[in-house]
C-alpha cells in the first residue's frame, strides 16, 4: 500500500480544489499539487461569474482556506499537454486528476451562425471577466441583440449587454472592459428560448435581478405564457419552477414602463437561422408549441427579428485532454464513478476526472463537491492498485523539471501577491478588487521578490 499518496491535479478551479480538499480531509497522508495554465486560481469563479455577482464570487474565500493549507502546492501558468505531460505526472506522482472543465461554447447547427456579428457566449463571458487569454477589446456597436439560450450564461450576457458601463463601476473589471462597455450601443437585448417559461433553465435569484437593474425594462409577451400538463405537473414538482414561472408572468401582465433599455424574454422561439450575407442583420425564428409531455413542436409560423449582433448562450463543451480518449459529441472525459476510461473501455491506471468535465457543465458550484467525492472515493478505493514506482522523485524534482523547461510558473505565495496587488488597485478606486489583465503582469507580479 502506498505509505504517502501523491496527487497531480490539473485545473485549479472549484472542482479541482474540492478534489484537493476532499484528499486532504481523507485520513489518508497525501501531498497534492494543483496545476493550472493560468498564472491565478479560482477557474470559473474568477473567469466565468459575472462581475456584477459578487455573492456568487464570495465561494473564493473557502477555495483560498483550501488552498492554504499545508500539503497542497499550486503550480500557475503550466500548460498541461505542452508544459508538461501525462508521463510527466505519472512518474512524480501516484494519481492523477483531471480537473479542467468546460470553457468552448457549444456549437449551434443552423445556417449564418459563422457570419461576423455572431458570437460565442464563452468568448464574450470570458472578455468582460478579463480573461488574459482573450482580445482587450469587443465590438458592441449594435443596437438589437439576439442572445440565444435559456440558462443563467444567457440572462448573464443578456444584463451585460442592457447594463449602464458605470453601472459596473463597482464592480472588480478592468479598465478596458469599462471602456467598451461605455461605447455600447444596444438599446433592445432580446433572448430567445426554445421551450416555454417552465421550462426555462434560470434561477429564480437570476431572474429577479433583472428587474433591479437601472434603466432597463423587462417585457415578457402575455401570448408566451403557456403551459401544458407537463407544465403544471412541473410547476406541482418544483418550487424553483415556480418562483421563475410566477416572476415571468408578473412582468407580462404589469404595464410597460418607458425605460431607455429594454430587455425582451421571448419563449417558444426556436431559432432557425442567422440572417445576413456580409455580417448579421437578423434571426429568424420558428414558433413552437407545448405537447403536452413537455417538449414542444413546430408550428411552421416564422418571424424575423432584425438584429446587427447575436449571443449563441446554448451550452459549454470542455477540450481534448491531451493523452486520453474523449467524447467529442458530449465534451467530456468518459468515466466510471471519476475513473477515467480508455478506448477499450478499461480504466487508465492512476487517472480521474471530476467536475465539468467529468459530467458536462450541469448544476451549480456548490453540487462539485458532491461529484468531488465520488472520485476522490474512487481513487482512495484503488490506492492498493494504483501504479507504483520503486522511486518517486523528491517533491522537488516536479520544480526542477518545469525550471529546466524555461515555464514561468507560479506559486500560491504569488498569488497571495497578485491578490495584494488587485485589492489596493481596487481600494483606490473605491472597490473590493481591479483585476490585472494581461498574463505577462500576472506573471511578472506573481513572481516579484
Amino acid at each position: 500500500m502506498v505509505r504517502s499518496l501523491r496527487v497531480a491535479v490539473i485545473g485549479a478551479g472549484p472542482a479541482g480544489i474540492y478534489a484537493a480538499d476532499s484528499l486532504a480531509k481523507s485520513g489518508t497522508p497525501c501531498a497534492i499539487d494543483l496545476f493550472d495554465r493560468l498564472p491565478a486560481p479560482f477557474g470559473l469563479v474568477r473567469y466565468g461569474v459575472a462581475p456584477d455577482h459578487p455573492r456568487i464570487k464570495q465561494v473564493v474565500h473557502a477555495l483560498h482556506r483550501v488552498l492554504d493549507q499545508p500539503g497542497l502546492r499550486l503550480f500557475g501558468n503550466v500548460n498541461y499537454g505542452r508544459d508538461i505531460t501525462l508521463a510527466d505526472l505519472r512518474a512524480h506522482y501516484h494519481a492523477v486528476i483531471i480537473a479542467t472543465g468546460c470553457e468552448r461554447d457549444r456549437e449551434l447547427d443552423i445556417p449564418g451562425v459563422e457570419l461576423p456579428g455572431s458570437y460565442g457566449a464563452a468568448e464574450f463571458v470570458k472578455w468582460y471577466d478579463g480573461h488574459p487569454d482573450v482580445g482587450r477589446t469587443w465590438p458592441l456597436h449594435a443596437t438589437d441583440v439576439g442572445v440565444i439560450g435559456a440558462g443563467n450564461v444567457a440572462l448573464d450576457v443578456a444584463r451585460i449587454l442592457a447594463k449602464s458601463a458605470d453601472d459596473m463601476l463597482s464592480t472588480e473589471i478592468p479598465d478596458n472592459v469599462h471602456r467598451g462597455l461605455a461605447v455600447n450601443l444596444a438599446t433592445d437585448v432580446h433572448v430567445f428560448a426554445r421551450r416555454g417559461i417552465a421550462q426555462a433553465k434560470f434561477t429564480p435569484m437570476e431572474l429577479r435581478e433583472l428587474d433591479d437593474v437601472p434603466g432597463v425594462e423587462i417585457v415578457v409577451a402575455p401570448e408566451d405564457v403557456e403551459f401544458d400538463e407537463a407544465s403544471l405537473a412541473e410547476l406541482r414538482r418544483s418550487k424553483q419552477t415556480q418562483m421563475v414561472v410566477k416572476t415571468l408572468q408578473g412582468w407580462a401582465l404589469r404595464d410597460r414602463r418607458d425605460e431607455p433599455r429594454r430587455l425582451h424574454l421571448h419563449f417558444l422561439r426556436r431559432p432557425v437561422a442567422v440572417l445576413g450575407s456580409e455580417r448579421v442583420t437578423g434571426l429568424r425564428t420558428e414558433r413552437m408549441e407545448l405537447a403536452g409531455d413537455g417538449s414542444v413542436r413546430a408550428t411552421g409560423e416564422f418571424t424575423d427579428y432584425p438584429l446587427q449582433a447575436v449571443y449563441r448562450a446554448v451550452g459549454y463543451l470542455g477540450s481534448h485532454v491531451a493523452e486520453l480518449a474523449f467524447d467529442h459529441n458530449a465534451g467530456v472525459l468518459p468515466h466510471d464513478a471519476g475513473r477515467v476510461l480508455a478506448l477499450d473501455g478499461q480504466h487508465v491506471p492512476g487517472v480521474y476526472a471530476v467536475g465539468w468535465i467529468k459530467r458536462g457543465p450541469v448544476g451549480l458550484i456548490g453540487h462539485t463537491k458532491g461529484c468531488a467525492l465520488e472520485t476522490v472515493g474512487s481513487l482512495l478505493a484503488d490506492v492498493d492498485g494504483l501504479p507504483q514506482a520503486l522511486d518517486r522523485p523528491a517533491p522537488e524534482a516536479i520544480e526542477a523539471l518545469l525550471a529546466a523547461r524555461g515555464v514561468e510558473y507560479t506559486t500560491w505565495d504569488g498569488w497571495l501577491k497578485l491578490d495584494k496587488v488587485e485589492r489596493r488597485l481596487g481600494e483606490e478606486r473605491g472597490r473590493d478588487r481591479l483585476k490585472v489583465v494581461p498574463r505577462e503582469e500576472m506573471v511578472e507580479l506573481s513572481r516579484s521578490e
